[in-house]
């Protein structure tokens, strides 16, 4: 709550406009909403820049609807991951509308396209790694970032990325998602003067193990400016190049 809107709710709670525990509950709202199952952070988009996301898997349908409901009361941005198509239908006659992204399985609303800025690029190694590919280019964008995708140039056909050698020289911040021996983020960092967020995912075959040997790999990267998140965490690298892209404030 801003310093200006409390002064006005103490002034109105002296003229007997409104009552104490009417104030208390508006305080409490501007910090964190207790619903017994869920506590929303409400007051976190004043400290990070972007309202609490949605993590949708494990949550029960009603719990998950409700906690939509209460945070769009409050804020016109609100981004849910782990959707499954299923389920979105079945929630989605009860919200406003929204953007759903089936393959990358985010919800997304509030999206103003005439305010991005900036310039991350996604890189996507195969057709396989898009759902995190595409969960990274949602995220940023609802962030506020101008966002291009560019997917299918990993390492085993090296001059389908060279193709792109010019843009890679662009932008302002690169993810880069890969499966399999996930060496792209290595040969993109030595093309790129930006930071590069690798995404190491769960696709390959079995000493893949579910992504752990692309994440080794990234975190041995001899490219400098490369920094790696969690298998799978398309959500995290956009999150991340989103602030990089555009600090909160700027």
């Amino acid at each position: 709550m801003e310093r200006a809107e409390l002064l006005n709710l103490l002034q109105r709670l002296k003229e007997g406009a409104v009552t104490a525990d009417e104030v208390i509950r508006r305080v409490e709202r501007g910090t964190f909403e207790d619903l017994g199952y869920a506590k929303l952070d409400h007051h976190r988009v004043r400290r990070v820049g972007f309202p609490e996301v949605v993590f949708a898997e494990g949550k029960a349908n009603e719990h998950l609807l409700a906690i939509c409901q209460a945070h769009l009361k409050v804020h016109a941005k609100l981004l849910v991951t782990r959707l499954s198509s299923e389920r979105q239908t079945a929630l989605a006659s009860q919200l406003p509308p929204g953007h759903y992204n089936p393959r990358a399985r985010t919800w997304s609303f509030g999206l103003d396209e005439r305010g991005l800025q900036g310039d991350v690029l996604v890189l996507c190694a195969g057709t396989a790694d898009l759902p995190v590919a595409e969960e990274a280019y949602e995220t940023a964008r609802l962030m506020g970032s101008r966002t291009e995708l560019i997917a299918d140039v990993g390492v085993a056909g090296l001059h389908r990325l060279l193709n792109h050698q010019q843009r890679l020289s662009e932008t302002r911040v690169l993810v880069v998602v890969a499966g399999m021996e996930g060496a792209l983020p290595t040969v993109a960092g030595g093309l790129t003067r930006a930071p590069v967020i690798a995404v190491p995912t769960s696709v390959g075959y079995g000493t893949g193990l579910g992504g752990v040997s692309a994440l080794l790999t990234m975190l041995n990267s001899c490219a400098a400016g490369v920094t790696v998140t969690n298998i799978d965490n398309g959500f995290g690298a956009g999150f991340a190049a989103a602030l990089i892209n555009h600090p909160p404030g700027e």
